[in-house]
């Protein structure tokens, strides 16, 4: 069985599992995690190939050095004696990075758009040393990249206009695994709204703690509970409490998949409230969507 490696630079973070979930479902290669840090403990067992990991002296110089210079060496020296069949990167960002060690393994480039990475404005890419090589090196990736998969109609289009060749550009859902994930019984249900997301701007969380509060004078029961991470956690809590809704929202951090599952099936419905960005960005695919239709709880998106 060959490998595959899954080019991802921050590996297992928990808003990212479907990565983890697609990759676990291989049967006819094994996944081999690749890249620069991990963010998680990954799936038991899951085989890694991490720079920040496999090098021994100025870990993090060397890794802001290969971040610059998208040199494949440090990849090649800890994949010595690997065969990978192929080499899969998740989002465009990572693509750029992961092409030239494709190109050096002698192995086909599979990248998936996961959302960002073509609705991002140019602009807001070349103001992170992290993101600015993916505008530079764009068009290399859409010329030598073998295959580029979008996870929904919307993308794909994105992609179309951003010069990814039609032919070699194509939708591909990543979905969920209904037998993993089973309806819920009607009494699991109870008065909770659930908001997954990282907590950012494209997510609208402020516009859904607005609307909770209009809501919450006329249905006493009604509790909101907010799972997940991010930069405007602070300023939402404030938000909440000048709202005077503080002790009916529960600002539950970052969950492992099972227990996000687990407050699925007793929430009486799913808000995604997300939107467009004064950057451009917008949702690619909300997962969590899925999951709760597999899990039979109704969402609530906004239309972007």
């Amino acid at each position: 069985m060959r490998d595959i490696v899954l080019f991802r630079q921050n590996l297992f973070r928990l808003s990212e599992t479907f990565i983890v979930q697609q990759a676990q479902a291989l049967r006819r290669h094994a996944p081999l995690y690749t890249g620069r840090l991990r963010y998680g403990p990954g799936p038991d067992g899951a085989r890694t190939v991490l720079l920040s990991e496999g090098l021994r002296h100025l870990v993090y110089p060397r890794i802001g050095a290969q971040m610059l210079t998208r040199s494949p060496a440090p990849y090649l020296r800890l994949l010595a004696g690997h065969r990978p069949a192929l080499v899969h990167a998740h989002f465009g960002v990572d693509g750029v990075y992961a092409l030239p060690l494709a190109r050096r393994l002698g192995v086909p480039l599979v990248t998936t758009f996961h959302g960002f990475d073509v609705t991002l404005a140019t602009a807001h890419f070349l103001r992170s040393p992290a993101w600015a090589n993916y505008p530079l090196h764009r068009r290399a990736l859409a010329r030598q990249g073998q295959l580029f998969l979008c996870n929904s109609h919307f993308l794909h289009a994105r992609a179309l206009a951003l010069g990814f060749p039609a032919e070699r550009t194509h939708v591909h859902y990543i979905g969920v695994d209904c037998a993993a994930i089973r309806p819920r019984a009607p009494d699991q249900e109870t008065p909770t709204i659930l908001h997954v997301a990282r907590l950012v701007e494209l997510k609208g969380t402020t516009y859904l703690l607005r609307a909770f509060a209009r809501l919450a004078p006329r249905h006493s029961r009604a509790r909101l509970a907010i799972i997940g991470d991010g930069p405007l956690k602070g300023r939402l809590m404030e938000q909440a409490a000048a709202l005077g809704i503080a002790d009916r929202v529960s600002f539950l951090g970052p969950q492992p998949y099972d227990v996000v599952l687990a407050h699925m099936r007793r929430a009486a419905m799913l808000v995604v409230p997300s939107l467009e960005t004064a950057t451009g960005r917008v949702e690619g695919l909300g997962m969590v969507a899925l999951e709760a239709a597999a899990t039979g709880v109704p969402s609530i998106g906004a239309r972007v």
